[in-house]
């Protein structure tokens, strides 16, 4: 597929003044290319930006043409661990521009790490350079996983020695570009109904349904529905990657559905439903198995939102849709990592089921699992808890054989023990071999089972 054509968009000018600060990025000592995503750049029209142009308009923050003419630190509000804060808001990051990509989506290009904002409250505005090959690391495995995830676009190491309390300080640090269909949470929304702002409301769902879903409609109730769809997709998706996002917060979730903002993530080594990604998260509220609870919740707290604007039995109904809509999402999810087609719906879900009784009765590695049984032909030595699995298999047809070289190795994790692997050489001597590698084995991956 031929790049896409450059074509800049100020659609998020449109929202107004009340829902962004004008702010000025960062002056950081150097800019440094870590890791630039080529594939992603080609798909919004950026193919040829390179060199000193990359760092001028992916660093330092100048204006790309026909989009935004500044930096915007979004307002929002947000339940953190359930706690309803109205002090929040980009803190560390701003959107920058919009364009379209080959499907024709308004994408967003935003920044971690870029500076300090109104918002920022007592923080310095930075991102650790680990923090940002974490981002990469995250991103690039979720989007092979088939999650749908914002991109990291660029990162750029900055020359700066920050001092955080939970690593060896001071640490190198960074500013990283991410690529994302939306920039609006659920806390977007929050904001403008803990200040009864009916109009912005209206003009913020309008817009959602405009620019992000490509609806002729200001209806809130269809734009829960949609919301519901694709968070419920977004939590089965999850739960067959074995990812644990570890900060489901509702100033964490996207409207459109896209997993984003990655902290203390991790993957779970086995279906453990208390497996926790954040040393925080003492009570596991966002434990590897509540995740679609923690999701669901945050819709709920979008649907207490649209009551401004919306009549609470309608978006009552399309709230209590979840459940119907992510298990059928959860089945389909497990079948494309195992490498077979749909059936049926029932049956798909029966064979869902079953491999997660399996999983948990064995403890059985994730990854080595879907690995093995990709194509929908369980080993023989998978053993007696794992009959019903096989049985159920046996008239599935294969989604896609097994032909690429990467089933002819082993299966590529991102196990926590892995990425601080990766990071120790980057650390200890500038080594970024390794981090290279992985990036290269786990595009092989996603290559295999799309």
């Amino acid at each position: 597929m031929s790049p896409q054509a450059y074509h800049p968009s100020r659609a998020l000018l449109s929202l107004g003044e009340e829902f962004y600060d004008a702010v000025a990025p960062a002056s950081f000592p150097e800019t440094v290319l870590r890791f630039r995503n080529d594939r992603a750049a080609a798909q919004i029209g950026l193919a040829t930006l390179a060199g000193e142009k990359w760092l001028r308009h992916l660093a330092r923050f100048k204006p790309l043409p026909g989009t935004l003419p500044g930096p915007l630190a979004m307002r929002y509000h947000g339940h953190q661990f359930r706690s309803y804060s109205p002090d929040l808001g980009d803190g560390r990051g701003f959107t920058f521009a919009q364009m379209r990509d080959q499907a024709g989506r308004l994408m967003d290009l935003g920044t971690k790490g870029s500076g300090q904002t109104p918002w920022s409250r007592f923080g310095d505005g930075r991102l650790t350079l680990k923090g940002g090959v974490r981002e990469v690391l995250a991103t690039e495995m979720l989007e092979a996983l088939n999650v749908p995830t914002s991109r990291t676009l660029s990162l750029v190491e900055t020359g700066e020695g920050l001092d955080r309390g939970d690593e060896p300080s001071p640490t190198r640090s960074a500013v990283l570009v991410r690529l994302s269909h939306s920039h609006v949470r659920i806390g977007t929304f929050q904001r403008l109904a803990y200040f009864r702002d009916e109009e912005n409301m209206r003009r913020l769902v309008a817009y959602s349904l405009s620019e992000l879903f490509g609806e002729r409609s200001d209806d809130p109730v269809r734009l829960l529905e949609l919301i519901v769809g694709c968070t419920a997709t977004l939590a089965s998706r999850y739960m067959a990657a074995g990812f644990v996002h570890g900060v489901l917060n509702s100033d964490n979730i996207n409207v459109t559905g896209e997993s984003f903002d990655y902290g203390p993530w991790r993957f779970a080594p086995t279906w453990d439903p208390a497996f926790t990604a954040a040393y925080f998260d003492a009570s596991g509220l966002y434990a590897f198995g509540r995740q679609p609870e923690a999701i669901h919740w945050n819709v709920m707290q979008l649907a207490a939102s649209l009551r401004l604007i919306a009549e609470s039995d309608r978006l009552i109904e399309q709230l209590e849709s979840f459940a119907s809509r992510f298990q059928p999402a959860l089945a389909d999810a497990v079948l494309w990592r195992m490498g077979v087609l749909p059936r049926d719906p029932e049956r798909d879900r029966a064979l869902a089921r079953a491999v997660e009784r399996a999983l948990r009765a064995t403890k059985a590695p994730l990854d080595q699992f879907f690995f093995d049984v990709f194509g929908g032909d369980l080993p023989a030595s998978y053993g007696e808890a794992w009959q019903e699995v096989r049985g159920a298999l046996s008239s599935y047809p294969s989604r896609k054989g097994r032909d690429h070289p990467y089933w002819s190795g082993q299966p590529c994790s991102m196990l926590i023990d892995e990425v601080e692997a990766i990071w120790a050489p980057i650390a200890a001597a500038d080594d970024w071999s390794s981090f290279c590698g992985k990036v290269a084995a786990v595009r092989a991956m996603g290559d295999a089972l799309s």
